[in-house]
């Protein structure tokens, strides 16, 4: 299938590895010019070896206070423009009763803040285009416990469905996409095999864990004109692990 996405640009965070770095390099095989952004380099470089194309490489880390400035304007010098915004940066934060206000507002940080600073940087030349997508990749909606990440990406989910009502009219489109369990190097820090084989087995309805291949998949789709009716949507990539059904 014909995406119909060769020649856009799009910027991706959090593609030094895992799921940033399938989305990068899936784009980048439908003919789409990158720019990447990680607070590790090196592994950027090495991505854009892997591509075999050049990238707009930036170094930056999320917990910087202008970090969205940073990322948006050398996305914009390094592009001309941003077509597709992919906000993948994030990353767990379990607490409990006694965690600290600084501990709560770095996970809120990391996990909503500069996804909208960032997203609200790049939404007036997408609407001076007439066209835009952003695709956040958020998390699941079924606590354990107390998870600073997981409070966020609810953020997220209700600030996305809002934006998507102000913005389908400019022609930009706005969806998330919590991830189940996606092989990546957290996953494989965090889950001894044995878990993850009786996981496989016994909660997850097609019997493994998924491959980040699988979320860039979806995310290729969403940010093609194919998926022009799609927005304000959460499209869970879980291998049917999540018992709700909406």
């Amino acid at each position: 299938m014909d995406l119909g996405i060769t020649g856009k640009t799009a910027l991706v965070t959090g593609a030094s590895a895992g799921i940033g770095r399938a989305i990068a390099k899936s784009l980048a095989a439908e003919g789409v010019k990158l720019a990447v952004v990680a607070r590790r380099r090196p592994l950027l470089e090495t991505l854009q070896d892997e591509i075999g194309a050049k990238l707009v490489i930036i170094e930056c880390d999320f917990m910087n206070e202008d970090a969205a400035k940073t990322i948006a304007d050398a996305a914009l010098a390094g592009l001309g423009s941003v077509d597709i915004l992919i906000n993948n940066a994030g990353g767990s934060r379990k607490f409990d009763l006694k965690t600290s206000e600084e501990q709560w507002n770095e996970a809120l940080t990391l996990n909503f803040t500069r996804q909208r600073q960032l997203t609200h940087r790049l939404l007036e030349q997408m609407m001076a285009k007439k066209w835009g997508r952003i695709v956040s990749l958020t998390g699941k909606s079924e606590p354990e416990g107390i998870n600073g990440a997981f409070c966020a990406k609810a953020a997220m989910h209700s600030w996305s469905k809002g934006l998507s009502r102000e913005v389908g009219k400019h022609g930009i489109t706005v969806n998330c996409i919590p991830p189940g369990r996606i092989i990546s190097e957290q996953i494989l820090r965090n889950y001894t095999p044995e878990y993850r084989q009786w996981q496989s087995e016994h909660e997850i309805p097609v019997g493994e864990y998924g491959q980040p291949e699988d979320i860039a998949n979806l995310v290729c789709f969403l940010a093609s004109p194919r998926a022009r009716y799609i927005t304000g949507a959460v499209i869970p990539v879980d291998g049917g692990l999540r018992r709700y059904q909406f």
